[in-house]
């Protein structure tokens, strides 16, 4: 999951998650604070929308909890409060930028991507397996020089594997990370999503990067260097 969105206000939150998956991001939605809190603990999102006055525990002790714990997440707060105290709070807590409602969802999208992009420039956000690489930076796919195109969820997905770095990853952890909370299926679509993203990055390139661990999961290998 990219972007989590902690906000209360159920119009708000509808038309971010609408606008932000328009644009590719896949979006995880809380609407009180301790959700938010448990959600951006345990998930790697690439940045965090959080709204100011929530349910439960607010945005600045969110978002000061959260640098506590050492999860450096890109935070851009909203806000319905403008006074100049008030930003600094927010900054002080540990936000990397502040935006006051009513926003302009364009200058929204653009102060996030610049969050992602200065966030990316710590560790290295190109991951590789053999020739395979992703950039969760950019959310791009490739082997070699070939760029592969995926979903949205695909590269979710490949990302998820990717993390695990050879280690298994059940089906249910993928459902998990990958599929936001409302949904209600079962894990037969994480093999749907998997049996795709194989006709992508392995079918054409005759690799078997996405292995089946009878029983346990998937994991991802390199295909290369286990032929070899």
């Amino acid at each position: 999951m990219d972007i989590l969105v902690v906000e209360d206000d159920p119009l708000v939150s509808a038309a971010l998650r609408r606008g932000l998956e328009t644009e590719g991001y896949r979006v995880e939605h809380a609407d009180d604070g301790l959700t938010g809190l448990r959600l951006a603990l345990r998930h790697p999102y690439q940045a965090i929308v959080l709204d100011l006055m929530l349910p439960g525990v607010d945005g600045y002790r969110l978002c000061a909890e959260l640098r506590k714990a050492g999860v450096t997440t890109p935070v851009l707060m909203l806000t319905a409060k403008d006074g100049e105290y008030d930003q600094a709070d927010g900054l002080d807590t540990g936000a990397d930028d502040y935006l006051t409602k009513p926003f302009s969802y364009v200058i929204l999208l653009a102060r996030l991507r610049a969050l992602i992009r200065r966030g990316a420039t710590g560790p290295d956000p190109v991951v590789r397996c053999g020739d395979l690489w992703l950039d969760t930076a950019t959310r791009r796919c490739g082997r070699g020089d070939e760029e592969v195109a995926l979903t949205a969820r695909e590269f979710a997905i490949l990302a998820c594997l990717a993390r695990a770095d050879g280690d298994v990853v059940s089906k249910l952890a993928i459902l998990d990370e990958v599929w936001d909370m409302s949904y209600e299926g079962g894990t037969a679509v994480v093999e749907v999503h998997v049996s795709a993203l194989r006709r992508k990055i392995d079918t054409p390139f005759a690799r078997h990067s996405i292995e089946t661990v009878r029983g346990a999961g998937y994991r991802l290998i390199d295909d290369e260097q286990r032929r070899a």
